[in-house]
């Protein structure tokens, strides 16, 4: 078996590993934007209850919160789906970490324009969605990669509730085969490939929204 064949074996787990990755990181994404906005939004209660979730979510392993959502919940009458559980517990993992990730290129927003806009009759709110998260999204750029790069490495978790990923479906193929080294090889050139299209995915998204002129100002 060559690995071009071992590459075309494993092509269905490759499908299941980006809608994973997908579905965790659009997640975490969704998660920390909420999250990092309302505790821009300074109420002292709601940003105390978002550090607690910060703080407890971004010390779990993520293995082990995986094992509470699908293995525990059934306990309590709670059966989610494997995809769901992946969401519930890598995704919810991804999103504190962007919360901070996006809490401090919120303050890489010039405070002048805040003021300029709200002596310009514009609400708090408005002030956020039109001036603030334009402009936090664009400065968050490295830290969402480091983060969605972090979320491709975990997807292998899910092969543990039953998800066919890369690793699920490269654990079959060594088992019939006893080609570990070549079955192993073609994972990681896989994963490569896929953390290679995700970089360049988020460069284009980039590029498409970047400011004219902003990267020779800040040189």
């Amino acid at each position: 078996m060559s690995l071009l064949d071992i590459l075309l074996d494993l092509g269905h787990g490759v499908v299941y590993t980006v809608m994973v990755t997908l579905v965790c990181s659009m997640t975490g994404l969704a998660v920390g934007l909420l999250l990092s906005s309302l505790y821009r939004l300074s109420i002292r209660s709601i940003s105390f209850l978002i550090d607690i979730y910060t703080y407890i979510f971004r010390g779990v392993p993520v293995l082990v919160l995986l094992f509470m959502v699908y293995f525990g919940l059934p306990g309590i009458g709670i059966k989610p789906p494997p995809l769901l559980a992946m969401a519930m517990s890598l995704g919810l993992v991804a999103g504190a970490y962007l919360t901070e990730v996006f809490r401090g290129a919120f303050n890489s927003v010039d405070p002048a324009e805040i003021v300029a806009a709200q002596a310009m009759g514009m609400t708090r709110i408005q002030v956020l969605r039109y001036i603030e998260i334009p402009q936090m999204l664009r400065f968050a750029v490295p830290g969402m990669v480091n983060e969605f790069t972090s979320v491709l490495k975990y997807s292998p978790f899910a092969y543990t509730v039953g998800i066919p990923e890369i690793t699920k479906e490269a654990m079959t193929l060594t088992a019939n085969t006893l080609k570990g080294i070549e079955i192993y090889l073609a994972v990681g050139v896989l994963y490569f490939a896929i953390y290679r299209i995700l970089l360049v995915g988020v460069h284009l998204i980039q590029k498409h929204y970047e400011i004219p002129g902003m990267r020779e100002a800040s040189a």
